[in-house]
């Protein structure tokens, strides 16, 4: 595969999902693929709605686990749009290969182009302003990883991996320091070399944040009054990031504030997987 422009998936952590997932689903064997003859075949892999394609690496992943020889012709790179019906691919590998993988594969790639064609949207969506659009921690557990890929191959940023890269001060946070600035206080002496996030719910709070310091002030539920409100206070000072409920008919709007950063846990959380088939050549479909 060629083309990508966005950060690729650390193989480890490829294997390490695919064989959970194998293992959840081929346990101790197929036995309904021992039936057939192990002979090399060919099978098409097919996209039968418009979507972002992403999860190749994993599709791969999860045919070569069973056969170490499986070979993939891709017809589109990581992170193209295509309409259907589309050829994806044209796979060769052993039938008991195929048949056995198949539905593990298709997981992957049906689910991470999900991701990535609901984040393309909300990309499209902003196109021409500043915003730009961040995922969340709101992943399938144990797919944070693919899931973020995902949402790269769409067009979209990171946000935090987890609770260990960054300090991210919220609500509650708050309530059990005190006030944000004792909170900001407490961040900044015991993790001063970790990017610093405050979330703030209202325009006094935000003030408090701007003359604490933080790295980036998160806006939770403003209205549109307020989050320009909130660009003008924080004359570019600081990113303003914009969160909580934003759907695909909000976000347009949101932008036009003059926000940094919108993030969507939607994106992952809300998985629409994608219509994707693998098909044997030279069965009685052909």
């Amino acid at each position: 595969m060629s083309g990508l422009a966005f950060a690729p998936p650390d193989p480890r952590t490829v294997a390490a999902d695919v064989a959970r997932a194998l293992e959840e689903d081929v346990g101790s064997g197929d036995v309904t693929a021992a039936l057939v003859p192990d002979l090399p075949a060919q099978a098409r892999l097919l996209c039968k709605e418009p979507a972002v394609v992403a999860g190749g690496p994993w599709f791969e992943a999860a045919l070569r686990a069973l056969d170490p020889d499986a070979r993939v012709e891709w017809q589109v790179a990581e992170g193209d749009r295509v309409d259907a019906p589309h050829p994806i691919a044209l796979v060769h590998a052993r039938t008991r290969a195929l048949l056995s993988a198949e539905r593990t594969a298709l997981n992957f790639i049906q689910t991470l182009s999900g991701t990535a064609t609901a984040t393309a949207r909300f990309v499209a969506a902003v196109a021409g302003t500043r915003a730009r659009i961040l995922d969340t921690r709101k992943t399938l557990p144990g797919l944070r990883m693919a899931q973020k890929y995902a949402v790269r191959a769409g067009g979209g940023l990171n946000h935090r991996i987890g609770l260990f890269d960054a300090v991210m001060i919220k609500e509650n946070h708050v309530r059990a320091a005190g006030s944000v600035t004792a909170a900001i206080r407490a961040a900044r002496a015991a993790q001063p070399a970790l990017p610093l996030i405050v979330e703030v719910e209202n325009l006094d709070e935000l003030r408090e944040a701007l003359a604490a310091g933080g790295d980036r002030i998160l806006l939770d539920d403003f209205d549109l009054d307020d989050m320009r409100t909130a660009v003008a206070l924080a004359g570019g000072r600081v990113p303003l990031e914009v969160s909580g409920s934003v759907t695909l008919e909000q976000v347009r709007a949101i932008a036009e504030t003059g926000v940094d950063c919108i993030s969507i846990g939607g994106l992952t959380k809300h998985v629409h997987a994608i219509d994707l088939s693998l098909k044997l050549v030279g069965g009685s479909e052909e």
